[in-house]
């Protein structure tokens, strides 16, 4: 959290800039929500299995399992204002993002409201990306392991975001959730600067758009 918080206070003054330009580019909000599925804390395994007992109290919860706890996430708006617009993957191509949004996707500018985020403890700087949560349970039921990713904070960045780009198939989504897993079984705090220097040259050189 002493990360996010100088990180907020080191760019404070260009957030209110981008801020500024949003506002004056399109109307509509300068920050846009969404919810998002967090760190999933119930306990998992045998344990959990036998404290169970009633078959209609496993299938309720089975019925009402989003995955992890739901959380507003914050971040720069980067698209025109269309209500109608449901949950739906991004692409590279979207035709509802600005061009002052492409701009703040491609350096991942958008994404530094997600500070406060930290701040309230719903996200790391580091860890997988934190899904919508009717996406999550399309992908929970075709990608077999994708749950196994809500076993530690959701991040800003991560291992599997600075590899890769858009998701345009399951299998992208499969490679993504391999390098989750990846990232899970062997954090550590270097790690962790390992994937947040690797961050830098994107933001940068604009190299990749997440």
């Amino acid at each position: 959290m002493s990360v996010a918080l100088i990180g907020l206070i080191l760019a404070a003054p260009l957030m209110l800039l981008i801020a500024g330009l949003v506002k004056l580019t399109s109307p509509g909000p300068a920050i846009y929500t969404q919810p998002r599925v967090g760190l999933d804390r119930r306990r998992r395994g045998p344990d959990r299995r036998r404290s169970v007992r009633d078959p209609s109290e496993s299938k309720s919860r089975r019925q009402n399992d989003r995955g992890g706890r739901i959380f507003t996430i914050y971040k720069f708006r980067t698209m025109r204002t269309d209500r109608r617009a449901g949950q739906v993957w991004s692409s590279e191509d979207d035709p509802r993002v600005t061009p002052l949004g492409r701009f703040l996707r491609a350096t991942r500018l958008d994404e530094l409201p997600q500070l406060f985020n930290v701040l309230k403890g719903d996200m790391n700087i580091v860890g997988p990306r934190p899904e919508q949560p009717e996406i999550f349970q399309e992908l929970s039921q075709n990608v077999g392991n994708y749950r196994e990713r809500q076993r530690v904070l959701p991040g800003i960045t991560g291992l599997a975001q600075v590899s890769m780009g858009y998701d345009r198939c399951l299998d992208d989504v499969r490679k993504k959730v391999g390098l989750d897993l990846e990232y899970i079984q062997g954090r550590s705090a270097a790690k962790d600067l390992m994937i947040m220097a690797r961050t830098m040259p994107v933001m940068v050189m604009r190299r990749m758009w997440m």
